[in-house]
């Protein structure tokens, strides 16, 4: 079964940021459920989505004075037959120095940049229709000018720590995979989010985060001036990394489930190897490029299965969105005393498992969002972490 899935000299003090400016700055809504006459919350639906956290966006603050700060924004549309993918700006903000790039290719892409409501939307023409099963996906980039967000402290404010020089950046971050670079030369002083923390191949210290809800996350960031040199480590950006698995059980007396991995590939290379099968022995492999929705030819070389691309990588603007089926046997999936046991380590940032209809969640080991997809029990999973394995133990119990 497959599932396709300020100028310097502007005073600023933390006193200023009164509950007006930070609701404006949160941009949310009130509760998803909504509320009652009296303030109490309504229940949002329940949840059935099997992953989340399908765009990745990334704010680069420019020069502090500027304003300004540049996105990255990788974004999909998986509705077949789709020929374009909007993305708002948002309200209050300006959006200059656009440019779209088709990530298949590298190559630029046709837009509009329109009047939408209080604000603008860009409107992209996606090189092909999307085929029923593939994915269209595009990378924006963009520059916001925000005073709002964007301040530049012009005097001391001792209560709270606050020096000429210092920067702060608030807004208001909902359903995404995130990235944060501050300003070269800037030290990192405070982050209300716990964020992943590196520095960049150009010396800038990089916040790398997930918002496991989906809803709103106000982000507050602090920072200070430096000379300091912070120089980049080995380091994976966990939430860059788009890999998401999804594990549909079987009966568990048999011990086999279905696998589907979809990622992106940036190696270069015509043959690229298929890592799923390194940790996850699967059977009947079928490699598809979702971009397509083509199946691709697989081999092997060395003891690895490489798949062949129909489009080589050779540029870093290019990369390649794969979809990886096959079944597994897995002696960790049985019965054990009546109860349904799914002990496995999974890699990766995203990781979903889907019981077999008729069994309910009794119990796992790892934090987890739980909810029903066509009848059926699933576990979200969501590794905030920087290992990229760790070991889940799941147990079911069927109803009557």
């Amino acid at each position: 079964m497959t599932f396709t899935l300020r100028a310097p000299g502007r005073a600023l003090v933390l006193a200023a940021l009164a509950p007006g400016m930070l609701a404006a700055q949160r941009g949310a809504g009130p509760f998803p459920g909504g509320e009652n006459p009296d303030g109490s919350l309504r229940p949002s639906a329940r949840l059935t989505r099997l992953f989340t956290q399908d765009a990745y966006t990334e704010y680069a603050l420019l020069e502090p004075g500027t304003d300004q700060f540049r996105i990255r924004f990788l974004t999909e549309n998986a509705r077949a037959g789709a020929t374009e993918i909007v993305n708002a700006t948002r309200g209050g903000s300006e959006g200059t120095d656009i440019a779209v790039f088709d990530p298949r290719t590298g190559m630029a892409l046709p837009f509009a940049y329109e009047e939408q409501g209080d604000g603008h939307a860009i409107r992209v023409k996606l090189p092909i229709p999307v085929p029923p099963g593939g994915i269209g996906r595009v990378v924006i980039y963009k520059t916001y000018r925000d005073a709002r967000t964007y301040q530049v402290h012009g005097e001391a404010n001792v209560p709270f720590g606050i020096q000429p020089g210092d920067i702060t950046w608030v807004r208001s971050l909902s359903g995404y995979r995130l990235g944060v670079i501050l300003p070269r030369g800037y030290a990192l002083l405070s982050s209300n989010v716990a964020a992943h923390v590196s520095a960049t191949t150009d010396g800038n210290v990089k916040l790398h985060f997930a918002n496991p809800s989906g809803l709103a996350n106000p982000l507050t960031l602090h920072a200070r001036r430096t000379t300091a040199a912070f120089a980049p480590k080995p380091f994976t950006d966990v939430f860059f990394d788009d890999v998401k698995t999804l594990y549909d059980l079987g009966a568990p007396e048999t011990h086999a489930m279905s696998v589907e991995q979809i990622y992106t590939d940036y190696r270069k290379g015509a043959s690229l190897p298929v890592d799923l099968l390194a940790y996850a022995p699967l059977r009947d492999v079928r490699v598809v490029d979702l971009d397509t929705a083509k199946p691709l030819t697989t081999t092997l070389a060395g003891g690895a299965t490489l798949v062949r691309l129909e489009m080589p990588i050779t540029a870093d603007g290019q990369s390649a969105h794969l979809q990886v089926n096959g079944t597994l046997a897995d002696q960790g999936y049985t019965v054990r005393d009546g109860a349904l046991v799914f002990d496995r380590t999974v890699r990766g940032l995203r990781n979903t498992v889907l019981l077999p209809a008729g069994w309910e969640v009794a119990s796992v080991s790892q934090a987890a969002t739980v909810g029903v997809f066509e009848g059926r029990a699933f576990v979200a999973l969501i590794n905030l972490n920087a290992e990229n394995q760790y070991r889940v133990v799941i147990t079911a119990r069927r109803r009557v």
